[in-house]
């Protein structure tokens, strides 16, 4: 006796194909807005991070040197950037890519923002000085790291040098300033 021969569907057809298609663009496109901005969150941070561990560097290495430490901020329209240096407050340029020191200062720590990265960092003094007998800082300063899409963090540094963030946008998990 033989066999009745079946037509055996295999693969997908090309509807079921648009249609998977279909709604994994949907998805993709409800999701990367998000991811996007997620992204943009995380680099604020860790600049924000990275800025805080250098005010404290700062800080440690004035005292540990026995001499004062200089915290120096610049920017332009695409690039800011800070340098931890000694001497004057404006004996050390960051803006040029390497640091710019003029007499007998001295450039122990360099970073810059260009527009690529997507923060900026600025800062309500141009240069502050940690004292290398007390770790003070004078002036005291408020510090901001910024991402296009308008989040900001801001580290404030008190006259005994200890340093604490809070976000004038109201990122979740941060103090409002």
């Amino acid at each position: 006796m033989e066999k009745p021969k079946t037509n055996q569907q295999r693969g997908l057809t090309l509807v079921e194909s648009m249609i998977a298609l279909a709604i994994t663009a949907v998805t993709v496109g409800t999701i990367a807005p998000s991811l996007g901005k997620l992204q943009d969150r995380r680099r604020l941070e860790a600049a924000t991070a990275q800025l805080e561990t250098e005010l404290q560097y700062a800080r440690s290495l004035a005292v540990a040197r026995n001499e004062s430490v200089r915290f120096s901020f610049q920017a332009d329209a695409t690039t800011s950037c800070y340098v931890i240096h000694t001497g004057s407050p404006n004996a050390c340029r960051c803006l040029t890519g390497l640091p710019v020191c003029n007499g007998t200062a001295q450039a122990m720590r360099l970073v810059r923002y260009e527009a690529e990265s997507r923060v900026r960092s600025t800062s309500n003094s141009a240069s502050f000085l940690f004292d290398a007998v007390k770790g003070t800082v004078t002036p005291t300063a408020t510090l901001e790291v910024k991402n296009p899409r308008g989040d900001a963090l801001r580290l404030v540094v008190n006259i005994m040098g200890r340093v604490r963030s809070c976000t004038p946008s109201a990122l979740p998990g941060y103090k409002a300033c």
